[in-house]
């Protein structure tokens, strides 16, 4: 079978005198060495911005992981901190309750002296002042009210009764135109209610356990 005729390319031209009108570029054979250093260069310029996009299309994808990770996962540390907070209150709570009981227990008399000491200005015109306490803290309190009353200026009479229904360590003070109460059981309750309703309303919204700018 015989292959088909390849048609003659004319690459030169004659005009009707015979000059060459005419004629198509050679192929350049040989290259100067500033040549080849140019276009080497350019190859390798070319190269480099290839490889640098390259590289800035994978920072791209990995810093979108990324992103996505850590969209991710904030709610759950949001969850977490504020875990710890919550629990990082309850265990203050349960270490100032137990100081606290310490403190009673070791000197139970001391809130009422308090007591008497903040309400001086108010004692003064009083002929007599009732305390109710519990059995137990009624029977160490008399001596230790007449000594705080003389301390303070009170001249009226203190009269100290048991109440079986009062809370340890909790007392009321009656002096006529006013009382005072203290129970700690009732306190602690109060402080840790509104602890409580601070931690709840802060919610997943408090600031981060590590500051921004340190």
């Amino acid at each position: 079978m015989s292959e088909p005729h390849q048609k003659f390319a004319f690459d030169t031209e004659f005009d009707a005198g015979g000059g060459i009108a005419f004629q198509a570029p050679r192929p350049k054979r040989s290259f100067t060495p500033e040549e080849v250093e140019a276009v080497s260069a350019g190859a390798r310029a070319e190269g480099e911005r290839a490889a640098l996009a390259s590289v800035a299309a994978q920072q791209a994808r990995a810093l979108a992981e990324i992103a996505a990770a850590c969209a991710q996962a904030f709610p759950r540390l949001a969850q977490v901190a504020h875990d710890h907070r919550v629990g990082a209150a309850g265990l203050a709570m349960a270490c100032g309750r137990a100081i606290a009981d310490a403190a009673l227990e070791k000197f139970p008399e001391a809130p009422v002296q308090a007591a008497l000491e903040a309400l001086a200005r108010e004692l003064e015109s009083a002929p007599r002042l009732v305390v109710a306490a519990s059995p137990e803290l009624a029977e160490r309190l008399q001596g230790a009210l007449d000594q705080t009353a003389r301390n303070v200026g009170f001249a009226g009479a203190i009269q100290v009764r048991a109440d079986a229904a009062a809370s340890p360590n909790a007392f009321t003070l009656d002096f006529g135109d006013g009382a005072a109460a203290f129970d700690p059981t009732a306190a602690a309750q109060r402080v840790a209610d509104a602890l409580g309703a601070a931690l709840a309303a802060e919610g997943l919204h408090a600031e981060p356990l590590i500051p921004s700018d340190s």
